[in-house]
């Protein structure tokens, strides 16, 4: 993953509403929940839940297919994933040990 990609789903993340949309669809799993259901639960105005749909698919934290008359929206684990792995693979990077387990 470069910075480019990792940016837009961090960024993707950067409001309220789109991570409590997002933690809902992480914790349906990979059953997803149609647009409906998230409007439901969260209250959100429709062309509102649409612009935040649309900004964590274009994020690539979501994925989205039709159904019938529905969509069904779903979170991206292997995207999230790929996400926590290219801030992890820096964690201490710049640590200089000095000497047995002092950290500078």
């Amino acid at each position: 993953m470069d910075i480019a990609r990792a940016s837009l789903g961090f960024a993707a993340i950067g409001s309220e509403q789109r991570l409590a949309v997002l933690l809902m669809l992480v914790k349906a799993g990979r059953l997803g929940m149609t647009v409906g259901q998230i409007q439901e639960k969260s209250g959100m105005a429709p062309s509102t839940l649409a612009h935040h749909l649309r900004m964590l698919a274009d994020g690539e934290l979501i994925t989205q297919r039709r159904d019938g008359r529905s969509v069904i929206n779903r979170a991206n684990f292997d995207h999230l994933e790929s996400l926590v792995s290219y801030l992890m693979k820096e964690c201490c990077a710049n640590e200089i040990v000095q000497s047995e387990g002092d950290v500078a």
